[in-house]
């Protein structure tokens, strides 16, 4: 049992060392894409990748679990990623790093109203939330002006709240008793299904001569096989191991992979207040994790 969650936090923590890379292949495919023609390709790659891995059909699922499956794509796949794409649009980035990172508060509570039996909400993940919080804030602005824009904002706290139903989600679907890529790639596909009928208000363009680039081909299928199929199945499998709350506090990791990749990779001034807002963030999340694994040992 220890082994299997010492598995658990490895690949919670090995997707977020990917997540917490992305920007920077996003950065430069923004230069020849639009931020959802990058969704779509990378999603795409993504169910083709976990296609090619394991081709075996999902069999024998019953309408409700069709339905869950449905839902969790909708929300972690499609609806998640459009919001924080139009919300960067709105609101400073650094505003949106803050207010993302609230999804594991929000996650505790939706498990705590529809999760009782699993998921108990306890003193240390608050504290811990609460370092946390102002250790990313501390990372996001880094010395810059706070400058609130009410309507960004709140959809930067509506993504956030797609993200922790998509956790819930994610933790029912692992009740089913299916193998973790089946699983991925349902909810890859309904969220595929769902991206493509919300593409056209965006000027998609299928121009896949853009990928003749070698920049854009290596980026985007880091973002395709790496940040989609792998992470996915990978977070899928921390959030079956270890639940839907323990395994979302790795998110706030996630600003904190953002500046050491920003300080090896492009060269980026390090500050004794990024340093602080990431030992902040680091000590709330074992804050919030040491609780769960001492109530355990304690029963």
């Amino acid at each position: 049992m220890v082994m299997k969650k010492q598995a658990g936090h490895l690949a919670a923590l090995l997707t977020i060392l990917i997540w917490g890379t992305t920007f920077i292949s996003t950065k430069i495919l923004l230069a020849d894409f639009q931020p959802v023609e990058i969704l779509f390709f990378r999603f795409a790659i993504g169910y083709a990748i976990l296609l090619a891995v394991y081709p075996h059909r999902l069999k024998g699922l019953k309408r409700q679990q069709e339905m869950t499956f449905l839902a969790a794509g909708f929300c972690g796949v499609c609806l998640y990623y459009l919001l924080e794409n139009i919300v960067l649009t709105y609101t400073m980035a650094s505003n949106v790093g803050v207010i993302i990172s609230a999804a594991p508060f929000l996650t505790a509570i939706l498990a705590h109203l529809f999760m009782k039996s699993e998921e108990k909400l306890r003193t240390n993940f608050f504290a811990g939330f609460i370092v946390a919080i102002v250790g990313i804030m501390l990372i996001s602005f880094n010395g810059s002006q706070l400058k609130l824009n009410l309507f960004g904002d709140v959809l930067a706290f509506a993504a956030a709240f797609v993200w922790a139903c998509y956790s819930i989600l994610t933790r029912k679907i692992s009740s089913f008793g299916f193998p973790v890529i089946l699983t991925t790639r349902r909810t890859f596909f309904y969220g595929i299904i769902f991206m493509i009928l919300t593409l056209f208000l965006f000027h998609f363009r299928l121009d896949v001569s853009r990928f003749t680039d070698a920049a854009n081909l290596l980026n985007i299928l880091y973002l395709g096989i790496g940040a989609s199929a792998l992470c996915f199945v990978t977070w899928g499998y921390a959030v079956k191991i270890l639940g839907a709350v323990k395994t979302s506090i790795y998110i706030y990791m996630v600003p904190v992979i953002t500046v050491i990749t920003s300080v090896l990779v492009l060269k980026e001034t390090v500050t004794w207040i990024s340093i602080a807002g990431t030992v902040l963030t680091v000590a709330g999340l074992f804050l919030s994790e040491y609780n769960g694994a001492e109530e355990k040992e304690s029963q």
